[in-house]
């Protein structure tokens, strides 16, 4: 199982900009001398008491050149609100410092506040998007190309520099309505899912996105990345109560966003996650000893057939530091053993 850790650079009520970062970039240190295998960066915008992350391939330049071994992940690039030509350029940049460990994890977003602050029309994300997706791997697989879309329209351009992997770094597609299992699973992409809905509805739109693959012609099993938080101390006392206000932070943050989701679908998701209680949260969430975290995550692989996790540390972002870097610490040295 490939072990992540996912971050948008949380926003800690008590420090400062320039603090946050510092502690986040401690925490890709931390990770890297563990030996987690990627390191996941989403994109955050005009939310300051959330997240600093606008721009997850900035990130990815700054882990890269931090780090050796660890890969460096975009979880995600929102695509329709930039450039695709300017976010293949960069992203084919960072590929080279990273020295070909980028993975090029892309979506949408169900924010449309985002859409506002760029004045980009949310009802055209879809297209938008793949659009978009198209003309990055055109850019990266060609030497000249053109395209002429809806949205986009290029003549004969040659994109430099080119990825250091080839053809380029591997792409990663955010998954969360029915409609998008269905249409990333024509496409053959392997997928990030969350878990906010019923594992059985889960498991139903696995199966739709599986036998949407193998129709297409993409053999093999799913490649599934689940991002969830986790919390990992000593006791289950601990961890369970540890996080807890943090975590509740995070569900009022999104309440406060209710009036910014996309679309109705994505109302009715965010609506369901404001009103969970504590309770409620922790049958979402991997909160426990070591020994209760393995048997969580044998019981997602058994459910969901996931090939790895993206974990988010410090849900609400205000766990005490020590007691993330506690919580890293068990999960490297207790949990990750057991899948390696």
């Amino acid at each position: 199982m490939d072990f992540g850790i996912f971050t948008m650079f949380s926003a800690r009520e008590t420090s400062t900009q320039h603090e946050i970062f510092h502690e986040w970039f401690d925490v890709v240190r931390i990770a890297e001398e563990s030996g987690i295998d990627t390191f996941w960066l989403g994109e955050s915008h005009f939310r300051p008491h959330r997240a600093m992350m606008a721009s997850p391939l900035i990130g990815a330049s700054a882990v890269a050149s931090r780090t050796q071994c660890m890969r460096v992940g975009l979880a995600v690039q929102v695509l329709p609100l930039a450039n695709p030509l300017r976010i293949a350029e960069e992203a084919a940049i960072v590929d080279h410092i990273s020295e070909g460990r980028l993975i090029f994890g892309v979506g949408r977003s169900s924010f449309i506040e985002s859409y506002n602050g760029y004045n980009v029309d949310y009802s055209e994300s879809r297209a938008r998007f793949m659009e978009s997706l198209e003309v990055i791997q055109r850019a990266w697989r060609n030497e000249n190309f053109s395209y002429h879309g809806e949205f986009y329209d290029f003549e004969n351009v040659n994109l430099v520099p080119k990825p250091y992997q080839t053809p380029h770094p591997p792409i990663r597609v955010a998954v969360e309505s029915r409609e998008t299992f269905s249409l990333v699973g024509d496409m053959g992409f392997p997928i990030f899912i969350r878990h906010q809905m019923d594992v059985l509805e889960l498991q139903d739109l696995l199966g739709e996105y599986e036998e949407k693959r193998h129709k297409a012609g993409f053999d093999g099993p799913n490649d599934v990345i689940l991002q969830l938080a986790c919390y990992v101390a000593d006791t289950a006392e601990e961890a369970l109560h540890e996080p807890e206000a943090s975590t509740m932070r995070q569900r009022r943050l999104v309440a406060e966003s209710l009036n910014a989701a996309a679309d109705e679908e994505a109302y009715e998701r965010l609506k369901k996650i404001s009103e969970t209680t504590y309770e409620d949260v922790l049958t979402r969430v991997i909160y426990g000893t070591p020994e209760m975290v393995v048997e969580r995550l044998h019981q997602y692989q058994e459910d969901l057939g996931i090939t790895g996790v993206s974990l988010d540390v410090n849900p609400g972002g205000q766990v005490p530091y020590d007691r993330v870097v506690n919580s890293m610490r068990l999960l490297t040295e207790k949990v990750m053993p057991q899948f390696k």
